[in-house]
Order: structure tokens, then sequence, then C-alpha cells
């Protein structure tokens, strides 16, 4: 008798969380977007497109690093208890993952 095995692969995510991102920053100007996997675009007030990348860290934590067209860069974690970004002039933006 011939005996078959049958296996299911897991599709392993590349990393981010799909959903919809959005941050505020301390001045109050906001930043938000969709992202895909470890993919994700951001759209600022002033109409600035924002790209970067989620890594997963293993731990419940992400990584995130978004960059714009001029250059600058916001970066931060995110964790259980939200999401917390700084930019290069120290600013610090909140915000979420739905």
């Amino acid at each position: 008798m011939l005996e078959l095995m049958i296996y299911r692969r897991k599709r392993r995510r590349l990393g981010g969380k799909s959903g919809f991102y959005r941050f505020e920053s301390d001045k109050r100007h906001h930043i938000s977007g969709f992202g895909d996997g470890d993919y994700v675009r951001l759209r600022d007030d002033s109409g600035k497109v924002w790209q970067g990348h989620v890594e997963d860290q293993g731990d419940n934590t992400l990584r995130m690093i978004f960059r714009d067209e001029d250059g600058n860069r916001i970066s931060g974690i995110s964790d259980q208890n939200g999401v917390v970004l700084r930019d290069e002039k120290g600013n610090s933006w909140r915000g979420f993952i739905d």
C-alpha cells in the first residue's frame, strides 16, 4: 500500500503589519497611509509622500523607518502599547496601526 504524506506550507509574512497607519506629532502634524506586509506608504499634511519598511523584531515589536523624497527620515518602534517615532529634528510622533 502506498502512503501519501501531505504537508501544508505556511506562508511566512515578510515583516510588518498590513493595515492603516496614522501618526500625530507633538506639534499636531499628521501623517497617515497604508501598509502591505513590510512596505508602507504614507502622506503628511503638506502632501509629501513617505515610503518605508517595517521589520518584525520577533519579540512582538516592529522597527519602522520612513523616508520622504527630500531624504528626511522618521524611525521608531511599535509594541503592544502603540507606536513611537522620532524624526531627525527630535520631534516625537505617536500613533497606531489598525
